[in-house]
């Protein structure tokens, strides 16, 4: 067995960190950041949410329809946007389709909005319809890792308008699963609390391995110690509420 720690702060790190208003971000951490792509080279995502956006456009053989039109946000971006969509589209629209500075995906790093390729694009929101090559990257999006974020029906759940463009990079297999359940990312938090760590697991049988998912709750701890299994892969990652979502891959 390896032993492995964890201390509260991370709870608030990793792919699968839930930001919403409820749940907004603690602090303005330091993220690493690399170019959506080599034509948009202003816009940065986390390197896996990079990777994984890679490998569906090449799996999809799209070369430039779908082009990304937001990615990663420092929380000044936000509040400007914020103030500027208020000013232009008002009260309403804003609170639909703008989350408040600290409360957006978009800065974890983990969230891309996208959009069909065509002359004019708007920027708060971008043209994905479900049809062609748009919808062909939203069925194979959870393969990779990507899931849609904002589903229609989930907007009282979610606090904000049903957003087709709005990709969220939460890993595999965890986007399968909330693809396949049909959750939303705040619904997938609450599920998994089911499966604490030491207990039964979630099982997911990919390849050639079978994948078991674990909560582990943080409480009133600032640090916990779990026994990991040896010659295993595994990841971790705060939930950005009270604990981690650990993922262990088992070769058959």
């Amino acid at each position: 067995m390896t032993t492995l720690t964890l201390n509260r702060n991370d709870v608030y790190t990793g792919n699968l960190v839930l930001v919403n208003e409820r749940y907004p971000l603690v602090s303005q951490r330091k993220v690493k950041l690399i170019p959506a792509n080599v034509n948009h080279s202003s816009i940065f995502m986390e390197p896996d949410a990079v990777t994984a956006l890679s490998n569906i456009l090449s799996n999809i053989n799209c070369t430039d329809e779908i082009v990304p039109v937001s990615g990663y946000r420092s929380k000044e971006e936000q509040e400007q946007i914020y103030v500027d969509s208020l000013k232009e589209n008002g009260q309403e629209y804003t609170e639909k389709y703008v989350a408040l500075p600290q409360c957006s995906e978009h800065q974890t790093g983990y969230a891309v909005d996208l959009s069909f390729k065509k002359g004019v694009i708007d920027f708060i929101c971008p043209d994905f319809p479900y049809d062609g090559i748009c919808e062909m990257f939203r069925k194979t999006a959870p393969k990779y890792g990507f899931v849609e974020r904002y589903q229609s029906g989930k907007e009282d759940i979610t606090g904000i308008a049903h957003e087709p463009w709005h990709f969220r990079f939460v890993g595999y297999p965890h986007s399968e699963i909330i693809i396949n359940r049909g959750l939303s990312l705040e619904e997938y938090i609450d599920f998994i609390r089911q499966y604490p760590y030491g207990g039964k697991p979630l099982e997911i049988i990919g390849g050639k391995a079978t994948i078991h998912v674990f909560y582990a709750p943080i409480q009133l701890c600032d640090q916990i110690l779990l026994n990991m299994p040896e010659h295993c892969f595994y990841q971790v990652s705060g939930n950005n509420v009270d604990g981690f979502i650990i993922t262990i891959w088992r070769n058959e």
